[in-house]
């Protein structure tokens, strides 16, 4: 067995949760990878909702359903994924974040951790029991540290009982390297979140 690089292991997670038939976020839909990945997991019966700030990265999204045929599987937002609770009403099996910037654009439009957090909020309100919320946070660049500690924070502090938190990273890599925080809901939330 090797070991899984961090993109690898967020979909590994996934394809543990989300299933055909099942409704699935993509918080920061970016250049459409997951959204598309995320479609493919859901099936004809399933949905993915995709939420990106950015024109660029909402374009780049559609294309590349289109490019795959699966565009009836998945609507893409231009709004932030803080909003996500105006949009999906349905129980979520799969979430998926990547925090930081979108790759090619403009590094000052970043996400940042109020509305990451008020995104996790909402979706941990909404995933089934089973389901996963994956995180990779991408931390080395301006406030990306920032946002990092604040969703430490507030991760280490929900319940376990209800939430299982994890942290897959690689100690050894320089430069800041990514790493996965995931999210199972292990049993039906009664606490109220902070």
């Amino acid at each position: 067995m090797k070991l899984q690089r961090v993109l690898q292991y967020a979909q590994s997670l996934l394809e543990l949760s989300v299933g055909e038939g099942d409704i699935a976020v993509d918080a920061t839909a970016g250049n459409g990878h997951d959204t598309l990945f995320l479609a493919n997991l859901v099936g004809d019966d399933g949905y993915v909702y995709a939420f990106d700030v950015q024109k660029q990265a909402v374009d780049a999204t559609l294309h590349r359903l289109l490019d795959n045929a699966l565009e009836h599987r998945a609507i893409v937002l231009k709004d932030g994924h803080e909003n996500v609770a105006k949009y999906v009403t349905k129980p979520v099996s799969g979430a998926i974040f990547n925090l930081g910037y979108l790759p090619g654009s403009d590094h000052d439009i970043i996400t940042k951790p109020n509305t990451t957090i008020q995104s996790l909020e909402s979706l941990l309100k909404l995933l089934k029991v089973g389901g996963i919320i994956v995180l990779v946070i991408y931390h080395g660049h301006e406030g990306g540290k920032e946002e990092r500690d604040e969703v430490i924070r507030f991760v280490s502090a929900l319940p376990q009982k209800y939430i299982h938190v994890l942290r897959y990273e690689f100690l050894n890599q320089q430069n800041d390297p990514p790493f996965v925080i995931a999210l199972e809901k292990v049993k039906e939330t009664n606490f109220t979140l902070k």
